[in-house]
């Protein structure tokens, strides 16, 4: 994933000048990098949780996690197609469409872990929806998610992986 980040940075330009008006042109294409940057960032803290967890690596969590880079490897040509033309409709949705992809590609990745550590592993344990969410190093009840809460997600899912 670190590599995919790289690719990202690489496809950066520079102001074609050194006004506002020439850094103001720039913008769409330095917010869907931020998107982009932040997008995999995320899916690389969580596959590195998600992967330190568990015990045993079968074949088919090396085929599921092969699946989800698959997905997560199309986001810097997404990212140069947004930028280039953000102000139309299919490449965002194009973006959309691969960004829930690599979702359910994780969500794959994750299932498949479990079944190869067992149900009573830990990373099962950590997985499971039923459970309250709490940060054991502070004993806290953290904020239940909502589309609007990702830094509550985002903490309840640091806090798991300790």
């Amino acid at each position: 994933m670190a590599v995919i980040i790289t690719i990202l940075a690489f496809e950066l330009r520079p102001p074609h000048g050194a006004s506002l008006d020439a850094i103001r042109d720039q913008l769409p294409g330095l917010l869907v990098y931020i998107l982009s940057f932040a997008f995999v960032g995320i899916y690389w803290n969580n596959h590195h949780h998600l992967l330190r967890v568990a015990d045993r690596i079968s074949g088919a969590v090396m085929w599921a996690n092969l699946f989800l880079l698959f997905w997560l490897s199309l986001i810097p040509v997404l990212t140069e197609w947004v930028r280039d033309q953000y102000l139309q409709s299919l490449p965002a949705a194009t973006y959309g469409a691969v960004a829930l992809a690599a979702g359910i590609a994780y969500q794959l990745l994750a299932q498949t872990l479990i079944g190869a550590n067992g149900r009573d592993s830990r990373l099962a344990r950590a997985m499971d929806p039923t459970r309250k969410g709490t940060c054991p190093s502070c004993s806290t009840p953290l904020p239940s998610p909502s589309p609007s809460s990702a830094p509550g997600s985002l903490m309840r899912s640091m806090c798991r992986w300790r």
